[in-house]
């Protein structure tokens, strides 16, 4: 699986973007897909994933209620809306595929895309 991150960009406090990974190969509707962000000076933490299915999904405490995940298997697409963003949310954020049990843990996942920028300005 390939992974190609999109739709960050610059927006101010309160504001939404909706992020894409597009992802290629034929194992895409099989496996789970998380989002990853890395704020400056900061290790990579743990955003929001969801099952192959889309019927479970999961979420850092600090974006409950705002951001919401959501894949399009004929699109081979996940999405992350992300709604009343704030400074905190500033970030490079990452997608990734999910290879082995904990979907809240970094190590578990695998195919990392290249990321793209998110800027919070107030």
């Amino acid at each position: 699986v390939q992974l190609q991150a999109s739709g960050g960009g610059l927006v101010q406090t309160g504001g939404s973007l909706r992020l894409s990974c597009a992802a290629s190969g034929r194992t895409f509707s099989a496996v789970a897909m998380g989002w990853f962000r890395q704020a400056p000076g900061k290790e990579r933490a743990f955003v929001a994933a969801i099952n192959w299915s889309g019927g479970n999904t999961y979420y850092a405490d600090s974006v409950k209620g705002r951001f919401t995940i959501s894949r399009d298997s004929a699109k081979n697409t996940v999405y992350l809306q992300m709604n009343s963003l704030n400074s905190e949310d500033t970030a490079v954020y990452y997608c990734a595929s999910l290879q082995r049990p904990g979907v809240y843990l970094e190590s578990s996942y695998g195919h990392w895309g290249q990321g793209t920028q998110v800027t919070v300005s107030s």
